[in-house]
């Protein structure tokens, strides 16, 4: 309560352009969280593939991990323009909240900073020492790139987890913060470790699938040599066996949501009241009125899930004003679209593994290769869903309940031309990657001949 009734202090004069600032930070957190996904789980892929080949002498290994670097180098620059803008975007947009609470989170930032650099400099080694280092001392040069990469985006979504759940600092009644506890409020933050693995395990399942839907599309255009079989194969092995435990950590995600944001998980539902044994309702909208329409109810659902209790009590939207309240259909939509996808990645990765399991083959049925082929874009929009359940599922608030997202806001002018700019820039930087991209998929293989007939790879 002494937050809450401190954080009036914390407001600016009020800034007109409010909407296109925090659209203009979603379109550039949009851009640049896929490209995360791909620094957590990309470079353990490429070090594992680089590993079978010293293991086995196969030289296929080796053609596939120097083109997938290539990749990996491609994505790893256009990660750095969006994440270099994303920097500027939290002091231009949102100087109240950086100078307010600076120093409580400066130090996840610093972190992250640290781990940028140095993860720039071992790709410059990794990539260069091609044929220049010894195959074992080449491979050692990749470890750095796979601790940084996890570094970085630890840091980062500890500072989402503080902002999700402030502790640390103490908020005196004129606005000013004191007594700050940098480790408390970004190390020891019980919010952290569940948002900390979803995004990891996230950033595996979205990898794998988006390079095993590319391999799968070059199969339906008559591309499926023994290159292509591995290089589908193994990330699509390791998102089968994430997607299904994304499940589970979702499970233990809403169960902390419905503790410490309880109206947040209103806002999923879209329950106006507060309720025992509360459903959950598949599909429809929210309406003005408090009720959901078109949707098909579950009954006793959202409790269940929420509590793991039939007859659970769960908050509703009116324990708390109308204006402490966020977009609920814009939550709904998000959770329920990243929730629909999750299951049915989780039901496509438990049958690629049951054929596997029962066959030691890949599967043979063209609806399975299509099927992959939508699944790749598709983990995508999961990802950025399940984003927007978390920034959007928070708001009025950029720091939960104590500093609102218009009290933070910059009172600039021009925010709008800054927008239509930077969405500009985007659309040319995403030809350039793609346009990369494309040239490196063209270059010629150099790969082994295919093996005996019955001889399946690894």
């Amino acid at each position: 309560m002494s937050l809450l009734l401190a954080s009036g202090s914390l407001a600016p004069a009020q800034q007109h352009y409010l909407l296109q600032a925090r659209q203009m930070q979603a379109m550039s957190f949009a851009v640049h969280i896929p490209l995360v996904a791909f620094a957590i789980a990309f470079p353990v892929l490429v070090l594992f593939v680089e590993g079978l080949w010293l293991r086995t002498g196969d030289s296929l290994y080796l053609t596939l991990a120097r083109r997938w670097s290539r990749i990996m180098v491609a994505l790893f620059a256009v990660g750095v323009i969006t994440g270099t803008v994303l920097s500027f975007e939290m002091g231009l947009l949102w100087p109240n909240f950086t100078g307010t609470f600076g120093s409580v989170f400066g130090l996840g930032f610093a972190i992250e900073g640290f781990s940028f650099f140095v993860e720039a400099i071992f790709i410059g080694i990794y990539v260069y020492g091609w044929g220049r280092l010894s195959p074992r001392l080449h491979l050692l040069t990749g470890i750095p790139i796979v601790i940084t990469g996890f570094t970085g985006s630890w840091m980062v979504i500890a500072v989402n987890a503080w902002m999700n759940h402030p502790s640390g600092f103490r908020l005196q009644p004129d606005g000013k913060v004191v007594d700050v506890n940098p480790w408390k409020a970004l190390f020891s933050n019980s919010y952290l470790w569940h948002e900390l693995i979803h995004m990891y395990i996230a950033g595996y399942i979205v990898t794998g699938f988006v390079l095993a839907g590319i391999y799968a599309l070059g199969r339906s255009r008559g591309h499926w040599g023994r290159y292509e079989r591995t290089a589908l194969a193994i990330p699509l092995t390791v998102a089968a066996l994430a997607s299904p435990v994304q499940v589970l950590v979702g499970d233990w995600a809403a169960r902390d949501v419905a503790t410490t944001q309880p109206t947040k998980l209103a806002a999923f539902e879209g329950l106006y009241q507060t309720t025992s044994g509360a459903g959950e309702h598949i599909g429809g909208w929210y309406t003005s009125d408090g009720q959901i329409k078109g949707g098909i109810e579950i009954p006793h659902l959202l409790s269940l899930l929420s509590f793991h209790s039939w007859n659970a009590t769960v908050q509703g939207l009116d324990a708390v004003p109308a204006n402490d309240r966020p977009p609920v259909n814009v939550v709904r939509f998000a959770f329920q679209t990243m929730v629909g996808i999750g299951t049915l990645l989780a039901l496509l990765g438990v049958l690629y593994v049951v054929v596997w399991l029962r066959r030691k083959r890949l599967p043979e049925s063209k609806w399975f290769y299509r099927s992959l082929v939508a699944a790749g874009p598709l983990s995508v929009v999961a990802l950025i869903s399940g984003w927007v359940v978390t920034e959007v599922g928070r708001q009025p608030w950029v720091v939960y309940n104590v500093m609102r997202t218009a009290d933070a806001v910059t009172g600039a002018s021009g925010i709008p031309v800054g927008y239509a700019t930077l969405a500009l820039s985007y659309v040319v930087v995403g030809i350039g990657l793609a346009w990369v991209l494309l040239r490196l998929s063209r270059r010629p293989l150099d790969v082994p001949a295919e093996p005996s007939p019955g001889l399946e790879p690894v």
